[in-house]
C-alpha cells in the first residue's frame, strides 16, 4: 500500500472506572487506536497482561490462536502484505521468539510492515539469564528496522506510535518490541497516542524532466515494478503510464500481481527461471531501465548479473521510497526518492513523445514471447503441473489469492499463472519454506469473500501443516494443493547438477496428505493424472470447510524444461569437462 495514508480515525475505547490502566491494557488500547484489527499469536505466560488487555477489545481485535510461532509470524507478514497495515504478532519469550524469527526475516527481506510483540522476563531478573531470557536487540538487530524494550508502561503510547510509523514508512519492515511481564501488569496513568498521517515522498520537477529526456533518447526501454508501498490504485496508474508511453512492463521476483498480467504492455516476471528472451533483452538490448520499487536483489537479477555493478550497463533510473536503497548496490543515472503512486502521478507531466509508436515492435515482440511462455510444456509422468496451473487461472475468479512458499514447484506457478488483480500473490521473496499455509489462512481471514488457494510442495507443507488446526478453528476455508514428488526438489536439482548421483538428505517419506487433512476435519482427494484435476478443483470450490488436493508428481518432472535425469546428465558432463 502507499505510505501516503489518510489520517487514522480516532477509535472509541471501552470506558474505564478511573485513569489507572495496566500496561497490557494500555498496549491493547494503542493497537485499537492505530487501527489494528487482528493479532496472530501463540499465547504465553510472559504476556498474559497483553492478552488481558486484548480481552477488552475482543469485539474489535480478533486474536488468532496459532499452533507454532513461525505460523503466527508468517500470518502477520501475509496480513501486512495484503492490507498495507502492520501485521501484529504476539509471542512468548525465548523459544517463542526464536520460532517467530522466520516470519520476521521474511518481513524484512520482503519490506512488509509488521510489529512483533514479545513477552520478556521481569525487569528485576534481566541480565541474569533468567528462564528463556534473550536480549532481543542483539537477536533481531540484523532482521528488523527497530528493536526496543518497553520498561516503563507510561511510555507505551510513545513506543507504539513510533513502531507503527517505523514499520510503515520509507522502506516498510518489521519492528520488534520486548515487553517485560511485570511492566504489563504495572498500573499507571498516561495519555493515549494520537494517530497521525504518515509522511510521503514524491519526485521533484527536475527529476521528472530528466526522466522525460531519458525516455526521448531510449530505443529499447523497460519499466520494472515491484517492492514496497504498492496499491490497486498504483497498479492502475502504472498501467496507464505504460499505455500512454508504450513502455513494456516487467515485474520483479514474486511481485507478478503488481500489474494485470493480461495487459498488452506486460511482458513477464524477472526472477527464478524467467522467460529466457526477457533475460537476454535485459542483459544485451535494453538501453534504459526504469525501476519503480524493486531493490533488484539476488533472485530478481539472477545472482546480480543482469544490470552490472556498480555501474549498470544501460541507463538506469531507480525509484524507491527509501533514500538509503538508492545507490546501495547500483549507481543510478537518476535516483528518485518517492512512493510509487506519487511517482506515477508525477509521470503525467511526461509527454509520450511518440514512444508508443517508436517502441511498438520492441514491446510487441516481448508480449508475444510472454504469451507463448504460458503454454504448458511436455513433462515426464501422468501429471503436468503446467496444465494444473492453467486450469486455476482459467476457471477461478480473477481476485483469487494464490499463496506459495519455496521450492521447485513454485516455478510452475510463476510461469503458468496469470495474476489479474493486485494482491492475488502472497509469496516470500526471502525464499522461506512453510509460508504458503499460514499466508493462506491470513488471507482468508482478512478477505473472507475471496477464494484462496495454498500451493505447497510436500516438504514445504509439512513445515507449517499443523496450522490446518488454526484454519479450522477460525473458519478459514481454503483449498490446499500439495505437490508431492517425494523429495526436496530444489536441493535435489542442485545436487544432481553439481554432485551427480550422490543423492543424500533429499528423499522424503510422506504421510497420506488427504488422510492428514481429514484428521482436521478437512475433506480431500488425491490426483495422479492431469485430466482428473479439473473436476476435483470444482468439488474443492464447492466444499465447505476447505479441501485438500494431493497431487502426485513424477520426480522426473523437475521443472517445466528439465527432467531429473537431464539435470544429472548436465552434472556429469560438467564433471567430465572440469
Amino acid at each position: 500500500m502507499s505510505t501516503v495514508l489518510e489520517k487514522p480515525k480516532k477509535q472509541a475505547l471501552p470506558e474505564r472506572d478511573d485513569d489507572l490502566r495496566s500496561g497490557g491494557r494500555i498496549l491493547a488500547d494503542q493497537l485499537r487506536l492505530l487501527g489494528a484489527d487482528t493479532v496472530y499469536c501463540v499465547p504465553g505466560e510472559s504476556f498474559l497482561g497483553l492478552l488481558e488487555g486484548l480481552y477488552a477489545h475482543r469485539d474489535e481485535i480478533k486474536v488468532v490462536t496459532c499452533r507454532h510461532e513461525s505460523g503466527a509470524s508468517n500470518m502477520a507478514d501475509a496480513h501486512g502484505k495484503l492490507t498495507g497495515k502492520p501485521g501484529i504478532c504476539a509471542v512468548t519469550r525465548g523459544p517463542g521468539a526464536t520460532n517467530a524469527s522466520n516470519g520476521v526475516h521474511t518481513a524484512y527481506q520482503d519490506s512488509t510492515p509488521m510489529i512483533v510483540l514479545i513477552g520478556q522476563v521481569g525487569r528485576n531478573m534481566l541480565d541474569r539469564e533468567a528462564f528463556q531470557e534473550i536480549d532481543y536487540r542483539r537477536m533481531f538487530g540484523e532482521m528488523a528496522k527497530w528493536v526496543a524494550q518497553i520498561d516503563d508502561a507510561r511510555r507505551i503510547p510513545e513506543y507504539l506510535a513510533r513502531a507503527w510509523k517505523t514499520a510503515t514508512s520509507g522502506r516498510p519492515g518489521p519492528v520488534v518490541l520486548a515487553l517485560p511481564e511485570d511492566m504489563l501488569t504495572d498500573n499507571v496513568v498516561c495519555e493515549d497516542l494520537r494517530p497521525t498521517a504518515l509522511p510521503g515522498a514524491a519526485p521533484t520537477p527536475a527529476a521528472m524532466t530528466h526522466l522525460g529526456e531519458m525516455l526521448k533518447q531510449a530505443q529499447k526501454p523497460l519499466l520494472v515494478v515491484g517492492g514496497p508501498s504498492w496499491s490497486p490504485d498504483c497498479a492502475r496508474k502504472a498501467e496507464t503510464f505504460a499505455e500512454r508511453t508504450g513502455l513494456p512492463v516487467a515485474t520483479s521476483f514474486r511481485c507478478q500481481d503488481y500489474v494485470d498480467n493480461s495487459h498488452e504492455n506486460y511482458v513477464g516476471v524477472i526472477g527464478i527461471a524467467p522467460l529466457p528472451q526477457l533475460r537476454r533483452r535485459m542483459l544485451e538490448e535494453a538501453d534504459l531501465v526504469i525501476a519503480v520499487g524493486p531493490r533488484f536483489g539476488e533472485m530478481t537479477t539472477q545472482g546480480y548479473s543482469l544490470l552490472g555493478i556498480p555501474n549498470p550497463r544501460m541507463t538506469f533510473a531507480h525509484v524507491h521510497p527509501a533514500a538509503e536503497e538508492l545507490g546501495q548496490v547500483y549507481q543510478p543515472d537518476l535516483s528518485i526518492v518517492s512512493d510509487p503512486e506519487a511517482f506515477f502521478d508525477a509521470c503525467l507531466t511526461i509527454e509520450s513523445d511518440g514512444g508508443k509508436e517508436r517502441w511498438h515492435q520492441w514491446r510487441r515482440a516481448q508480449r508475444d514471447d510472454y504469451q507463448a511462455f504460458l503454454q504448458p510444456t511436455a513433462v515426464p509422468g501422468q501429471m503436468n503441473m503446467g496444465n494444473v496451473i492453467r486450469q486455476i487461472t482459467e476457471t477461478m475468479p480473477p481476485d483469487t489469492v494464490i499463496t506459495n512458499g519455496a521450492g521447485n514447484y513454485t516455478v510452475w506457478i510463476h510461469r503458468f499463472h496469470e495474476h489479474l488483480r493486485y494482491r492475488t500473490q502472497l509469496a516470500p521473496t526471502s525464499g522461506s519454506m512453510g509460508y504458503s499455509v499460514p499466508a493462506a489462512i491470513a488471507a482468508k481471514l482478512a478477505e473472507p469473500d475471496r477464494e484462496v488457494v495454498s500451493i505447497a510442495g510436500d516438504g514445504c507443507f509439512l513445515m507449517t501443516g499443523q496450522e490446518l488446526a488454526t484454519a479450522r478453528q477460525h473458519g478459514a476455508d481454503i483449498i490446499y494443493i500439495v505437490v508431492n514428488n517425494g523429495m526436496y526438489g530444489t536441493i535435489r536439482m542442485h545436487q544432481e547438477r553439481h554432485h551427480p548421483s550422490h543423492v543424500i538428505g533429499t528423499d522424503l517419506v510422506n504421510p497420506d496428505f488427504v488422510a492428514y487433512a481429514a484428521a482436521f476435519g478437512i475433506a480431500g482427494e488425491r490426483v495422479e493424472k492431469t485430466e482428473a484435476f479439473a473436476p476435483v478443483l470444482e468439488r474443492a470450490r464447492r466444499s465447505p470447510g476447505g479441501y485438500m488436493i494431493e497431487i502426485i508428481v513424477d520426480p522426473e518432472a523437475l521443472t517445466p524444461t528439465q527432467s531429473l535425469t537431464a539435470a544429472r546428465d548436465q552434472g556429469l558432463r560438467a564433471l567430465a569437462t572440469a
